[in-house]
This record gives structure tokens, C-alpha cells and sequence, in this order.
């Protein structure tokens, strides 16, 4: 049986943290594996093409140190690709560049005020996208 995870009921305001939410992206997306294989840079979609898409690498938190395990595309993207110029631009789509931005930052919680002065983008629109309804490529906000 899946897990349920508890979110407030309060709605998020601009200083209220998110984060990709793998879990539920990889819950609610079949085709979340084929996308993160084609945010890779070049050198890396070449290399890794016959890996296994669920390939799994043990992974230290460097916030808290926990060991846990993480999909190697995944990590490969966050530690190379994300870091190659281009990665996010000033014509990126604002769900693509929030999402890219998270990738760029190994997934550290982000508010909206945050993610306004990385795109220089008003904050109240990135709230509104992210904290809306519908949830974009597991964006969503921090649970305690």
C-alpha cells in the first residue's frame, strides 16, 4: 500500500520552502526517467545510454549526511549537467527553469522570494504556478 504523506492545510505564501518532490513525481509520472535522461548533456546521454533506468547509487545528504539511495541519472544530472552553460536561460519556460533550478541545486528547499531573484521573475507568479492545484514535475512545497 502506498504511503500517505500529510500536507497542510495552509496555503503556501511567498517565503514557504519547496522542493522536487521525487517521490511523487516518480509516482505520478510514467515518462519522469525518459525526461531526466534528456536534460543530460551531451557527453552524458552518450555514456549512459545502455544504463538502466533504474540504477541506484548510495547518495550522502550534504545537508544532514544520511546515506541514502538515489537513481544515478538523477544524480549525474545534479552534479555535471546541470552545471553546463545553457542548462537554464533566459527563454526557459518558468516551470522548466524552477525545476532546472532545483536540479542545479542538488534539491535544496527554495522559497518563491528565492526563486524570484535567481530568474528574475516576480515572485507572486512563481507562487501562483507552483502553489496552485495542478502539480508541475513534483514541485511542491517542503513537508516537515
Amino acid at each position: 500500500m502506498p504511503e500517505l504523506t500529510r500536507f497542510s492545510l495552509v496555503k503556501p505564501g511567498l517565503d514557504t520552502p519547496f522542493h522536487i518532490d521525487f517521490d511523487w513525481w516518480q509516482s505520478n509520472d510514467r515518462n519522469w526517467h525518459v525526461y531526466l535522461r534528456s536534460l543530460l548533456c551531451a557527453e552524458h546521454q552518450k555514456l549512459f545510454a545502455d544504463m538502466a533506468d533504474e540504477q541506484q547509487i548510495d547518495w550522502i545528504d550534504p545537508r544532514t549526511a544520511e546515506v541514502r539511495p538515489m537513481d544515478g541519472i538523477q544524480h549525474i544530472l545534479m552534479a555535471h549537467c546541470t552545471r553546463q552553460p545553457g542548462f537554464i536561460d533566459e527563454h526557459t519556460a518558468l516551470v522548466e527553469a524552477i525545476f532546472r533550478i532545483f536540479l542545479a541545486n542538488s534539491n535544496t528547499p527554495m522559497s518563491a522570494n528565492d526563486l524570484a531573484a535567481e530568474l528574475q521573475r516576480p515572485a507572486a507568479i512563481i507562487l501562483k504556478t507552483i502553489a496552485g492545484p495542478r502539480v508541475y514535475r513534483g514541485l511542491r512545497p517542503c513537508v516537515e
